[in-house]
């Protein structure tokens, strides 16, 4: 309870202990970290490498395990944003939660139509568009649906598609199928409120970092939303990662380093942080849309050999890192193009076969015509 920390608060005072460390286990350590944030500098460690030998697990062991080890420097501690970063990052994490609730409840109302023979979705592109609802609903209240009717339901290109419509709804719902749809699509939009709110949240929120959010929509690919996620995630000071390939690795867009006896074991990427590596991959997948900018040319380079999945990470990575030094030092997204990426590619190319040369023996000179 509250009391009770606030008593541990007072006894480490009376000690004068202003260092502790913790594990971090799931949200349990955030009400003992609100009562010692003032007071201490508080060391979050992550499980997985303050692990004591197997058969010796209690809670008193660990704290003291914990404690031989933190007194030695050899507790890693865990990245802790301010708080205005916290509370923001709590809300486009429910954002993105309330997200994935509307398109498991899209999923299961095009389930529902499947199993009555309604094959909506392979004419129409979203079963949540407005021509869909229309349909939806004419289906629910049982409206005749012949060509003419359908004219009044559909809007833009699906006019030409009225007869493969005709065709798809030939089908019926059970009445047990329609109470389903009509909680579906009462849940559906409860959640579209339920976004527009937490948005109008977040805004607000942003309002002291929208200097960096600008930053970040100078990248090809991250439009608002995405500059609010990543910004939740990392925030603004770059000083608490060690280097830009600290970042990446923390973030889990960069390859393992696993070797043994000379040999290279497996470089899958790590798992990283849930929030922020998903969210790089699909800006990533729009920015590599632009066919005359850097990660066009580097998203080529790597999916000709690698394939397309590890050349999306590629390109995240490449993000991560530029949006690394554009905190760092200010400054916004500089796009090198397409022809430099190709000229630097050569270059190292070049570079490379000099070294391999030298190593044989060869002193190589350049030749200036």
């Amino acid at each position: 309870m509250t009391n009770d920390l606030i008593r541990l608060k007072q006894w480490l005072e009376s000690f004068n202990c202003k260092d502790v460390a913790m594990e971090s286990t799931g949200k349990y350590w955030i009400p003992v970290f609100n009562i010692l944030e003032d007071s201490c500098n508080i060391t979050l460690a992550n499980p997985r490498f303050v692990k004591n030998m197997p058969g010796k697990k209690t809670d008193p062991n660990d704290s003291r395990w914990l404690g031989k080890l933190h007194r030695h420097g050899l507790v890693p501690g865990s990245f802790i944003p301010p708080k205005d970063i916290r509370q923001l990052r709590e809300l486009t994490r429910y954002r993105t939660k309330l997200t994935n609730m509307r398109s498991s409840e899209k999923n299961r109302l095009q389930n529902s139509l499947t199993v009555c023979n309604i094959m909506l979705s392979n004419v129409v592109s979203d079963t949540s568009g407005l021509s869909s609802r229309k349909i939806i609903e004419a289906l629910l209240n049982g409206e005749d649906l012949s060509p003419d009717n359908l004219r009044e339901f559909v809007h833009g290109k699906l006019h030409k598609k009225i007869p493969d419509l005709q065709e798809a709804l030939n089908g019926k719902l059970t009445e047990h199928q329609i109470s389903k749809i009509k909680v579906i699509l009462e849940h559906f939009f409860q959640i579209n409120e339920c976004l527009a709110e937490v948005d109008l949240l977040i805004l607000e929120k942003t309002k002291p970092y929208q200097y960096y959010i600008s930053l970040l929509e100078t990248i090809p690919g991250i439009k608002q939303k995405a500059a609010q996620t990543i910004l939740s995630e990392i925030g603004t000071d770059m000083s608490v990662f060690f280097s830009d390939q600290h970042l990446c690795s923390w973030a889990g867009v960069s390859p393992r380093n696993n070797q043994s006896a000379g040999k290279k074991k497996s470089t899958k990427i790590g798992e990283g942080d849930s929030y922020l590596k998903p969210i790089l991959c699909q800006c990533a997948n729009a920015a590599v849309k632009s066919k005359s900018s850097f990660l066009c040319a580097k998203y080529k380079s790597v999916a000709s050999r690698r394939g397309h999945k590890k050349a999306i990470i590629a390109v995240a990575r490449v993000m991560l890192v530029a949006i690394y030094h554009m905190f760092k030092n200010n400054e916004p997204f500089k796009d090198m193009g397409h022809d430099n990426y190709s000229k630097m590619i050569s270059d190292q190319k070049q570079r490379a076969m000099v070294k391999e040369l030298e190593s044989l023996g060869y002193k190589v000179e350049k030749v200036v015509k």
